[in-house]
C-alpha cells in the first residue's frame, strides 16, 4: 500500500490552512449526503448545527469526531481526506466499508471554529465537560456514543508547536495515547487493544518520520473525554496532530494523521490486535514541552550599562483576523533556556540587540528587532 500516493490521490483539496469552520465543510458535507448519510444531530450554544456523517455496513463500529477543540482543524482536514478514500470504488475501500460502519463528527464545536478558540462559546473546554456535561456540544458528542455503541473511538486533536518527541530536538509531528480508564493506569483488554493499533501505526510513520512521534502523558482524569469512554469500556485512541519543520499550516502534518487514520483501520481488519505491544507502545518518545518557535542566541543585551551575553524566544500566536490566521511573533522569555530548542534557531554571535523602543527584548512585545544595528527581524525573521 502506497500511502504517500493514496494522499495525493484523495486529498481533499478544497480545504486547507489553519481556519476550517462550517461553511468550508458545508459543501462537502452536502456532495457526500447522496442517501441521507449527513445528520443534523444538535445544535452549538450559539445554534450553529452539529452534523454527523455515516458510511459503511461492517460489524465493527468505528466512532470518530474531530474540532472538539475549535482551532484544532488538522485532523478535520485529514478526515476527509479518507472519507473521500472511503468513498472511491476501489477493493481497498470496498474493504472498509465491508468490515466498519464509521460515524463521523466532523466540527464537534462549531463556535469554536469560527472563533478560532479552543474553548466553546461559553468559554468551556469540552474535553473537561465529559462528566457534567453542561454544553450542548458535550451532550451531543455523549448521546451519540451511546446511540451508536461503537467498537473503538478515535479522539482527534492538534496540539501546539512547544512539544518534542522527547528530548531530542525533534517536533513531536504526531502524537498519540492510549488514555487510562482508572487512576492505577491499568492496562486491560481495551486499553492494550488502543495500545496495539498505536504500537503499529507507531512502526509505520517511523518510516516516514524518524524520532518525530510521540506519547502523550496517560495521567487519568475522568472529567476528559477519551478518560471516560476508555473508563467505559470502549477502546479510545487520542490523535494529536503537532508540528513538521516550517509547516505552520499543518498541510504535511495532516498527511501522516491521513496516514494513521488508513493505517487504524488497518490493524483492525486484519485484526492484528491479538500481540501485547505495550513495551514498543512505551518505547514510543514521551511528549514534552521543549520547544519555542524562535530561540536567538548568544545575543548582547545592554542592559543599565551592564553587557551580558544570552539567549531570548519568541513565539507565535494565532490571531484571526477577517476570517484568516495571521502568526504574529511575541517574545516570550530570556534567559539561558537551556535543554530547549527552536523551531527557527539563529545564533548572534555576540551581535547586539535594539529595537524601535529599548535595547534590551522585553516580554509580550512584538519580535521586531535588529542585531548590530544591520540586520532586521520583523515578525521573527530576518527581514531580507
Amino acid at each position: 500500500m502506497n500511502l504517500e500516493q493514496l494522499f495525493t490521490q484523495y486529498k481533499e483539496q478544497s480545504i486547507s490552512g489553519r481556519y476550517i469552520t462550517l461553511d468550508h465543510i458545508k459543501p462537502l458535507l452536502d456532495k457526500l449526503n447522496t442517501n441521507g448519510q449527513v445528520e443534523i444531530i444538535g445544535t452549538s450554544v450559539l445554534g450553529e448545527p452539529i452534523y454527523s456523517y455515516q458510511i459503511g455496513t461492517g460489524k465493527t463500529r468505528a466512532y470518530l469526531w474531530s474540532q472538539m477543540h475549535g482551532n484544532e482543524s488538522t485532523t478535520t482536514k485529514a478526515l476527509f481526506d479518507f472519507i473521500n478514500l472511503l468513498n472511491d470504488d476501489t477493493d481497498f475501500a470496498k474493504q472498509m466499508l465491508e468490515n466498519f460502519t464509521f460515524y463521523c463528527i466532523p466540527i464537534l464545536n462549531p463556535d469554536g471554529a469560527r472563533l478560532y478558540t479552543r474553548a466553546n462559546a461559553n468559554e468551556v473546554d469540552l474535553n473537561r465537560d465529559s462528566q457534567d456535561l453542561t454544553q450542548p456540544e458535550s451532550k451531543v458528542l455523549r448521546e451519540e456514543f451511546e446511540k451508536f455503541k461503537p467498537d473503538f473511538c478515535f479522539n482527534l486533536h492538534d496540539q501546539r508547536t512547544i512539544f518534542g518527541a522527547g528530548t531530542t530536538g525533534k517536533p513531536a509531528t504526531v502524537s498519540f495515547l492510549a488514555p487510562s480508564y482508572n487512576e492505577e493506569r491499568e492496562v486491560n483488554d481495551n486499553r492494550l487493544k488502543a495500545i496495539n493499533i498505536i504500537a503499529g501505526i507507531n512502526e509505520e510513520l517511523q518510516k516516514y518520520i524518524p524520532g518525530q512521534v510521540g506519547r502523550f502523558d496517560d495521567s487519568f482524569n475522568i472529567n476528559c473525554i477519551g478518560d471516560t469512554f476508555q473508563f467505559l469500556g470502549v477502546p479510545t485512541i487520542l490523535f494529536e496532530a503537532g508540528h513538521f519543520p516550517e509547516d505552520y499550516e499543518r498541510e504535511i502534518t495532516r498527511k501522516f494523521i491521513f496516514f494513521s487514520l488508513i493505517l487504524s483501520f488497518k490493524l483492525i481488519s486484519e485484526n492484528d490486535l491479538v500481540d501485547n505491544r505495550f513495551s514498543e507502545y512505551l518505547n514510543i518518545s514521551q511528549n514534552n514541552v521543549v520547544f519555542y518557535d524562535f530561540m536567538y542566541k548568544n545575543v548582547k543585551i545592554n542592559y543599565d550599562g551592564i553587557e551580558i551575553i544570552t539567549n531570548f524566544v519568541a513565539q507565535y500566536k494565532e490571531e484571526l483576523i477577517e476570517n484568516k490566521i495571521h502568526f504574529n511573533a511575541y517574545i516570550v522569555e530570556v534567559g539561558e533556556l537551556e535543554n530547549y530548542f527552536g523551531h527557527y534557531e539563529y545564533d548572534a554571535k555576540g551581535a547586539e540587540y535594539s529595537d524601535d523602543f529599548q535595547n534590551f527584548p522585553k516580554t509580550g512585545q512584538k519580535a521586531n528587532f535588529y542585531l548590530n544595528k544591520n540586520v532586521k527581524f520583523v515578525n521573527g525573521l530576518i527581514k531580507s
